[in-house]
């Protein structure tokens, strides 16, 4: 996982800016065949830089160029650059690039479409570039190269630095349906399940709300286009880890509390309804267009995915859980069978099923992916039975893989094959529970089954992952919530609630506070913050809508003020749960 946890890294720490492939569209301002020259004095937007390319060839070049994120992908052309009208007064071009990611740019000869030269090149957010063609010595071969003519701007590592400190500031947790009200019935329970419970819904609860208000305009805190990882990656399947966790515990307290297994299994079918009914009709993302309407109604979403993970997996654990076992695995073995025939569904609807004029097996982006050769297989197989199933217009219509890939068509991230991997994902969760409550008096067990199960975990991920970003045999994706995504995350996760138990329980380095005090009004934050988005105190009309600073600084304000609200809530004890 190598290439994998590397690109993560450099997600993270945002050192450096470059072109991104997600605005081929907004590349030019003008037509790319004129020639400008007065860009120069042109006020660049966010994550934007000038690009000059001077010619001093006597025929005219054709500029590509393709994003190093985008595995596989055609050139695009960025412009044309006529000749040089005499030695030494050269042909020039301005064009306004992207500062995303790394590029190649490729010049070619329009007269026979040779190539003249490429240039890889890191372009900086309002940069000056200066790209120079010259034919040394009247060779065949063109010198290209990049000259800096204004420093960019760098301000990704103060101000990501700044977002960061957010990880602290809220008290918040219980969601997905699982009620922390009847996990406190669990008698002797160790602090450091709280702990994580609390640190890790708190980062991810933080950074969703965080994420979703904008993340102030960064790259990085967008999902990835495709394969890889992104920080906004990393927050959906740790709700769904935990909420498997909350589920052992709470199921468990209950059960010993009096409640029937009917009892239980009516409130797990409720619970799961009234969370798809809200991500349906009161954070449906169509609502941005207008009216809801059957038409254009968006059925996947993620408290749907939520619903449906929680009530396969409670109600696997409440139908199967013994109630005297010699080890934990015996426990729920029969769940455990029911989970790994869903993964045998997955791997063979995704790597078996046809897909018309799509490779069987393809888990590409599509687009301009895979050389374009399957503009229109976006997704494989998940992608096909999405539309098969709900329809087009039931889906997601914009797809991240549209920022680097160019798709066309709709392809929803919460669609029903990725469904089956977030019961896996929830199941990981129960796992990590059902330790907790049959080794509750013995750390040392706690600890090394939790490595055990994070190395194993990792070692998947490898093996599936080939150590790479893009050729492995199922890359990290969670686009596709694929299996190597679920493997990734829960090593992540156990490996977290490793270094909790440690810290808090074993040597006693920390209490817990404030996270061993749960949050009680997480849903309402989530559903609160998506209803209220473009409401004051959250949003309003910004001086320059250009600037990171403003964004970021807009962004925080409306995550702080849900900080703010949940703990008011939480002194007043009004809570909102499900």
């Amino acid at each position: 996982m190598g290439g994998i946890f590397h690109g993560l890294v450099q997600h993270v720490t945002a050192a450096s800016a470059a072109i991104s492939a997600a605005a081929a569209a907004h590349m030019l301002s003008s037509p790319p065949d004129v020639a400008l020259h007065h860009r120069k004095h042109l006020a660049l937007k966010m994550d934007e830089a000038l690009l000059t390319v001077s010619n001093e060839l006597n025929s005219s070049v054709l500029v590509s160029w393709k994003s190093e994120r985008c595995y596989q992908c055609l050139y695009q052309q960025l412009g044309k650059v006529d000749g040089a009208s005499s030695p030494g007064q050269p042909s020039t071009a301005s064009f306004t690039v992207k500062t995303q990611h790394a590029v190649t740019l490729q010049l070619n000869n329009t007269s026979n479409n040779n190539e003249l030269c490429n240039v890889q090149f890191h372009f900086g957010e309002h940069g000056n570039y200066s790209l120079w063609i010259k034919n040394p010595n009247g060779s065949a071969q063109a010198n290209c190269s990049v000259v800096t003519d204004a420093v960019p701007v760098n301000s990704y590592i103060r101000e990501f630095s700044t977002s960061l400190n957010l990880d602290r500031m809220i008290n918040v947790k219980s969601f997905g349906g699982c009620d922390v009200h009847e996990m406190f019935l669990l008698t002797a329970i160790l602090v450091a399940f709280f702990v994580f419970v609390g640190l890790a819904l708190i980062i991810a609860l933080v950074i969703m709300v965080f994420v979703n208000y904008g993340g102030g305009r960064y790259w990085f805190f967008r999902h990835e286009s495709w394969n890889g990882l992104t920080v906004a990656d990393l927050v959906f399947p740790w709700f769904v880890f935990i909420m498997g966790t909350s589920i052992a515990l709470s199921i468990n307290s209950l059960l010993r509390a009096g409640l029937t297994r009917g009892s239980l299994l009516r409130k797990i079918v409720w619970r799961s309804l009234q969370l798809f009914l809200i991500g349906v009709f009161i954070i449906n993302p169509n609502y941005c267009q207008g009216a809801l309407s059957w038409e254009n109604l968006r059925i996947p979403g993620v408290l749907q995915r939520l619903a449906f993970s929680y009530l396969v997996v409670a109600s696997l654990d409440l139908m199967v859980q013994h109630k005297c076992c010699v080890k934990e695995s015996f426990c729920f073995i029969g769940s455990w069978v029911v989970v790994l025939l869903l993964e045998v569904l997955w791997l063979s609807l995704t790597f078996l099923l046809p897909v018309p004029d799509c490779p069987t097996g393809y888990l590409g982006p599509g687009g301009i992916g895979d050389m374009g050769l399957y503009s229109n297989c976006t997704g494989g197989a998940a992608g096909f039975l999405d539309r098969w199933l709900l329809g087009e217009k039931h889906i997601y219509q914009t797809p991240s893989s549209r920022v680097l890939y160019l798709t066309q068509i709709p392809y929803d991230p919460e669609g029903v094959l990725g469904s089956i991997n977030s019961v896996l994902m929830a199941f990981l969760g129960l796992q990590a529970g059902k330790i907790i409550l049959h080794y509750r008096d013995l750390p040392t067990s706690i600890m090394s089954r939790f490595l055990i199960w994070g190395l194993f975990m990792g070692v998947i991920s490898a093996v599936l992952t080939r150590c790479s970003t893009d050729q492995g045999f199922i890359p990290v994706n969670k686009n596709l919530w694929s299996l190597s995504y679920v493997t990734t995350l829960a090593c992540f996760a156990f490996v977290l609630l490793v270094l909790v138990y440690y810290t808090v329980d074993v040597k006693k380095w920390w209490s817990g506070s404030p996270f061993y005090y749960p949050g009680m009004n997480s849903i309402l934050v989530y559903v609160g913050h998506e209803v209220f988005e473009d409401y004051f105190p959250f949003r309003w009309r910004m001086v320059d809508s250009q600037s990171h600073t403003e964004h970021l600084i807009q962004n925080l304000f409306a995550t702080c003020c849900w900080i703010f609200i949940s703990y008011i809530l939480y002194r007043k004890k009004i809570f909102w749960k499900i």
